[in-house]
């Protein structure tokens, strides 16, 4: 049976709670940080891939920015209490803020900051940045129900005629993350609203996203499942779903289109014949969060990470004290590449393995008087069940080359 990854963090060490910080507010301890910092490289390259720009945006917005989007009246449960600002030297007396509950506002606003022609579009701002839900403590659990979720966010502002490709460019990031990530997609959702009454936009508005929608996965080559009343309240959206062991459903990714915030924030371009039209926003999660999507890692590998994901992806073995300049010697060969050693020198060797072993570190060096004296070192890579003997240099070879392909294996 799978262990879920509170248990595995037992040994890991990935993150931590403490009453003091609060529930649902979980700390990322040194090794998690590692974790946490890979998957927002990756995020980074994709947006950049698909040429997406930086920005970075305040966690905080006044109460007027949310009532402005539309969060505040259809998600206010959901949201901490505002915060009075007290008196300010620039008129903000008796205003209040918000810890934000999504990030599109203030990608609204970026977008909004200065003027755009039909000829720049589509405009695509990405920030992997926080967001905050009053979850209730009774659903809290690990990382994968937390109060503040650090989300790979992209919010695209294009002409309606590019909806379509920007929504199917999206999906087909979203489904290459979580190939390389090595998370099984279980299906796409297409997620529609219902007959409710709550969601905003007109009839033609909505019909038209879900058209777009749909061209994108039939595009991308994706089948969807459909799903009346799962859409956000501002417009439909694609969602990817995975179901864990446990037979937990869990959204990973989304790519929605959203007319309502360019409504209420009055975003538009110049069109070609020199009139103020509408934009379209375009969502997009391609990674997803990473607390969620780190719970996902792993209970999908039991804490054996991929070598490029893992905090510590080799441990060193001097086997005694003779062998510590060379141990020292290949731990800065590897640091010197940008890879992630751990020398362990002191105990018994079989007490060691036994410690990385707990740990999940992807492979295992083992330095004796032989193997020094022959510039070589006895590698055990624990996941392929594979134990050889090679010259430091080709260990040093074969991890770099693993870590900056993220190959799910070390090719030897």
């Amino acid at each position: 049976m799978n262990a879920d990854h509170r248990d595995l963090n037992r040994d890991l060490d990935i993150f931590a709670t403490d009453p003091l910080a609060g529930a649902g507010l979980p700390l990322w301890l040194p090794d998690g940080a590692v974790v946490f910092a890979e998957l927002e490289r990756l995020a980074a390259e994709l947006a950049g891939a698909d040429g997406c720009v930086p920005v970075k945006t305040p966690v905080l917005g006044k109460r007027a920015l949310f009532e402005r989007s539309g969060h505040w009246a259809k998600f206010a449960e959901d949201m901490f209490p505002p915060m009075s600002m007290g008196s300010g030297s620039e008129g903000e007396s008796g205003d209040e803020l918000v810890l934000r509950p999504a990030n599109c506002p203030h990608h609204a606003l970026v977008y909004k900051a200065q003027q755009h022609s039909y000829r720049e579009l589509p405009i695509r701002l990405h920030e992997l940045a926080p967001m905050f839900r009053a979850e209730r403590s009774g659903v809290l659990s690990g990382l994968s129900r937390v109060r503040q979720i650090n989300l790979d966010d992209t919010h695209v502002f294009c002409r309606p005629d590019q909806v379509a490709d920007e929504a199917g460019k999206a999906l087909l990031s979203a489904l290459r993350a979580q190939e390389i990530l090595g998370l099984r997609v279980d299906y796409v959702r297409l997620s529609l609203r219902d007959d409710s009454p709550s969601y905003l936009g007109s009839a033609e508005q909505w019909d038209d996203a879900e058209m777009a929608l749909r061209k994108a996965a039939s595009v991308a080559g994706v089948a969807t499942v459909e799903a009346p009343g799962e859409a956000a309240f501002y417009g439909p959206k694609l969602d990817l779903q995975v179901i864990d062991p446990a037979g937990r459903e869990e959204t990973i990714a989304t790519v929605q289109v959203d007319f309502n915030q360019p409504e209420r924030f009055d975003l538009s371009y110049a069109a070609a014949d020199g009139s103020r039209q509408r934009v379209v926003m375009v969502h997009r999660g391609t990674v997803g969060s990473m607390e969620r999507v780190t719970a996902a890692v792993l209970e999908r590998y039991q804490g054996r990470l991929p070598l490029w994901l893992a905090p510590s992806q080799v441990a060193v073995l001097p086997v005694s004290p003779a062998q510590d300049q060379v141990a020292r010697g290949l731990v800065d060969a590897l640091v010197a590449e940008g890879l992630r050693p751990r020398l362990d020198p002191d105990g018994s060797l079989g007490a060691r393995i036994r410690a990385s072993r707990r740990r999940r570190e992807p492979l295992i060096a083992v330095l004796g008087s032989a193997e020094a004296a022959a510039g070589e070192v006895q590698v055990r890579d624990v996941g392929a069940g594979v134990e050889r003997r090679v010259l430091v240099g080709d260990l040093v070879a074969a991890m770099k080359g693993a870590y900056v392909s993220r190959a799910g294996e070390v090719a030897w």
